[in-house]
């Protein structure tokens, strides 16, 4: 292939600075547009999360271009979910048990800066910064740009534009307004949107609660979580309905109702939040969505990636680890077809179809399995038959390492299948272990082989009923 083809990526966030680094080293001219200035310059961090959950699928990308050392320095380990109930009593659900096997937070801004330091590193890869796309021509494969520095417009021209500029893409925008192909487009939002708090360290930097865990206060209809940062932190976000429940973000207007809220509902959170209202008024209220379309490409010249063509709620902390894993793919898919490409002309659109074709079933499925572990995370962890359940597989896991995956293992660390396959099997495993609990017809206290028998006999026979009704392939 003729490698000096001219690439434009839209968004240098996560997604787009991987895929500009990718697509640098494999020798393409790639220049980065981005809307917002350079995060290695100055804190835009308000209104988004700041540390997001970094596991298998997105460190087989950091492995793709050689960055896992790098990214590992970043990340703080989180073994499994510390529950607090309302008397301030906690528990830990390991999230496996494998003891290699575990999550990680990490900086959302070190992450990405760190992308775009080793994407800067190629003489082949410039990065424009305040740079605003207003819309893309997909036939003409030209993208209309504001410059927020000049505050004039400019147009560019590419071999290939690729959107990475997430749940607001303009580039999808264009595709749905222009009308010259099928598109079809879905945006579904939750009732309950999230806001970002904080516990801040002890005056020596130290964690003001157990640091490798990934803290939940599950409440039925909302939640909060807290994610561990390098300085002694933690990220808490706030799950609420916004006009629900008798406290929700429309009527939490004040002081005296938001105290009243937590001392009521987290009163060991609010212990160790002693900056709560400030942090609860400076910082907004945003939506949790879920974006779904097709195709993600015209013809040979543009493409989405990222959450720019699939979007999700952040409850499966895989986000960031589909887009890394979108980059993956694409290289596998361009690996292919490369060296089939004619001299003069790269045929991308056969690239952009492949990819498509088997990336789009697993990102249509993680974005389903995170809905679920929405209800599971506010409610389900604190059930009892679910507490029986987990409990039983980290056993089985311990027991059989190499023979028994549960879901959330399978989604989360078993990262060379797909996620609409992980999804099947781990769907399957939960009603077969929850049809047997239920019946009474299986015994914790049983041979763990016997156990292990029954729910895959179990499980196989659903997922053949599933097969039947043409649920999978």
């Amino acid at each position: 292939m003729r490698k000096q083809q001219n690439i434009i990526i839209i968004g240098a966030g996560l997604c787009g600075s991987l895929l500009a680094l990718r697509l640098g080293q494999r020798g393409y001219n790639v220049t980065v547009y981005e809307m917002r200035p350079d995060l290695r310059k100055v804190n835009i961090s308000a209104g988004r999360s700041i540390n997001l959950a970094f596991s298998n699928r997105g460190n087989k990308a950091m492995k793709l271009v050689g960055l896992e050392d790098k990214v590992k320095a970043l990340c703080i380990p989180m073994y499994g979910r510390m529950i607090h109930d309302r008397n301030g009593n906690t528990f830990q659900s390991n999230y496996s048990g494998r003891k290699h096997e575990y999550i990680n937070s990490v900086s959302r801004g070190q992450l990405n800066a760190l992308l775009l330091d080793e994407a800067e590193k190629h003489e082949n890869v410039s990065l424009y910064f305040n740079k605003k796309c207003k819309s893309v021509n997909f036939q003409k494969i030209t993208a209309l740009f504001k410059d927020y520095n000049t505050n004039t417009e400019f147009e560019e021209d590419a071999d290939v534009i690729i959107a990475t500029d997430g749940a607001g893409s303009a580039m999808r925008k264009s595709y749905f307004l222009g009308k010259k192909f099928l598109f079809s487009f879905s945006q579904d939002y939750l009732t309950h949107g999230y806001k970002e708090l904080s516990i801040l360290p002890n005056n020596d930097g130290s964690y003001k609660t157990f640091k490798n865990a990934l803290h939940i206060w599950p409440r039925g209809n909302f939640m909060l979580i807290a994610l561990p940062n390098l300085d002694g932190s933690f990220t808490v976000t706030l799950f609420l309905s916004y006009d629900e429940g008798e406290y929700n973000f429309n009527n939490l207007t004040n002081d005296k109702i938001v105290l009243e809220f937590f001392k009521k509902e987290f009163p060991d959170a609010l212990a160790i939040m002693p900056n709560l209202l400030k942090d609860f008024f400076k910082n907004p209220t945003a939506a949790l969505g879920t974006v779904k379309c097709s195709p993600w490409h015209y013809k040979g010249n543009t493409l989405l990636m990222g959450d720019a063509a699939h979007a999700i709620v952040p409850f499966y902390g895989q986000g960031m680890n589909a887009s890394f894993e979108d980059v993956v793919e694409f290289d596998a898919v361009m690996n292919k077809y490369e060296q089939s490409f004619s001299a003069d002309k790269a045929n991308w659109e056969t690239v952009f179809t492949e990819y498509e074709k088997t990336r789009k079933k697993d990102t249509d499925a993680i974005a389903d399995l995170a809905i679920d572990n929405f209800y599971e995370m506010r409610n389900h962890v604190a059930n009892t038959m679910f507490q029986e359940k987990r409990k039983l597989e980290m056993t089985l896991e311990k027991a059989f390492p190499n023979e028994y995956y549960s879901k959330y293992a399978l989604v989360t660390f078993n990262e060379d299948i797909g996620y609409r396959e992980a999804m099947l099997k781990g769907r399957a495993q939960d009603k077969a272990i929850l049809k047997l609990l239920a019946d009474g017809k299986l015994n914790i206290n049983d041979d763990l082989k016997s156990i292990l028998k029954q729910i895959k006999q179990e499980t196989e026979a659903i997922l053949e009923d599933d097969r039947i009704v043409g649920m999978k392939n």
